[in-house]
């Protein structure tokens, strides 16, 4: 953990100059319900272009349920939800997605029945907000295959590969594929890591820290706090479904002992 910490205040350091862009995601006393069971208690909480932030909480603290909510994936809504300056309260999720949001589920969606390629063509290019309708398609839009293929490098030898014989990794490569090849510069995933060897997860903190280098904007939930801690710009640190307190990351190493307390890593 220790070195983990040093990373993380090592990469603090050298992004400290690096201007952040405008307000991507804004949230007000977003409440949230799942039927009658009130999930979501007032959260708050703001992402800005350029900035990958983590929630951070034990299981059942709230966090997939953020991510489902700021997508209309859940069922009672209240307060106040802001993407890229637009109110998207109102917005189904597949009109919230043409924002240019990407959301990656901890069950990834992959197409089984389908070849790595097959899935990897079938979303919808969205254009995000922002850039001018008479643009190309390769101006603010999706990454192509051989952009993909170079990136991941695993799906390119599989790319015939139906999704029911990738591993676990390849799959979780082939859901993050999938959305950067819509175009999606807002990208809320949800335990990428889970289940996934220490070499996968090497690939895929490469990959985030490279999507954040263009100007990607990336909301993470993360049981492995090993994994977010370095890459992460600010925590949110959630429990009972709501926020209990923002950390940045020069903060991260004075508050090694309390995170180990709460999150129990």
């Amino acid at each position: 953990m220790t070195v983990v910490m040093e990373q993380a205040t090592d990469r603090q350091a050298s992004t400290a100059d690096s201007p952040l862009g405008e307000e991507q995601l804004c949230l007000r006393e977003l409440n949230a319900w799942y039927g009658e069971s009130h999930v979501l208690h007032g959260v708050n909480m703001t992402v800005r272009r350029g900035e990958l932030v983590t929630l951070l909480g034990r299981n059942g603290a709230g966090r997939s349920s953020t991510l489902r909510a700021i997508m209309n994936m859940v069922g009672r809504r209240s307060g106040e939800i802001l993407i890229k300056g637009q109110d998207s309260m109102g917005l189904a999720p597949h009109r919230i997605a043409h924002l240019g949001v990407g959301f990656c589920p901890e069950e990834r969606g992959i197409f089984a029945s389908l070849s790595v390629e097959e899935n990897l063509l079938l979303p919808p290019l969205v254009r995000s907000t922002g850039h001018d309708q008479s643009q190309s398609q390769s101006q603010g839009q999706g990454m192509s295959l051989d952009e993909l293929y170079a990136l991941f490098p695993n799906l390119h030898e599989r790319r015939t590969s139906q999704g029911t014989r990738l591993s676990g990794g390849e799959q979780q490569m082939l859901a993050l594929a999938r959305i950067l090849r819509t175009g999606a510069d807002l990208l809320l995933l949800d335990e990428i890591t889970e289940g996934l060897a220490p070499v996968i997860n090497q690939k895929l903190a490469e990959v985030l820290m490279m999507l954040k280098a263009r100007g990607m904007t990336i909301v993470l939930v993360e049981q492995n706090f090993r994994f977010a801690a370095p890459l992460a710009d600010r925590h949110y640190l959630m429990e009972h479904g709501t926020i209990l307190e923002e950390i940045s990351a020069a903060e991260l190493p004075a508050r090694h002992e309390y995170l180990h307390k709460v999150l129990g890593v």
